[in-house]
């Protein structure tokens, strides 16, 4: 009887992993406390009434924290409303809650 011998590429193997891991260890968590936002940004105009702003965010950069300033995004459907990202605190640090369309 032949053996048949399955050899998985190693990054189909970890995409695998990584999609079996539970959401808290695919996070990346920062040990320093993000600042407080001071930006004050100006909207402008909509491009459109189907357009929503997406306010600005500190972002983690693997250093430090960057600003990614606002913008206007076209929404999916009408009436859609945008839940901003946020950062969270765990006992393993703070971490990026990405923002979504509801």
């Amino acid at each position: 009887m032949k053996r048949i011998r399955i050899v998985f590429p190693a990054a189909v193997f970890f995409a695998l992993a990584l999609a079996a891991a539970p959401a808290e260890a695919r996070r990346i968590y920062v040990r320093v406390a993000p600042p407080r936002v001071t930006v004050v940004e100006t909207r402008g105009v909509a491009p459109s009434r189907r357009h929503r702003w997406i306010a600005g965010f500190n972002r983690w950069d693997g250093r430090a924290y960057v600003w990614v300033p606002g913008r206007w995004a076209l929404a999916p459907r009408p009436r859609a409303v945008w839940i901003p990202g946020h950062w969270r605190h765990s006992r393993h640090g703070w971490y990026w809650v990405g923002g979504r369309w509801r």
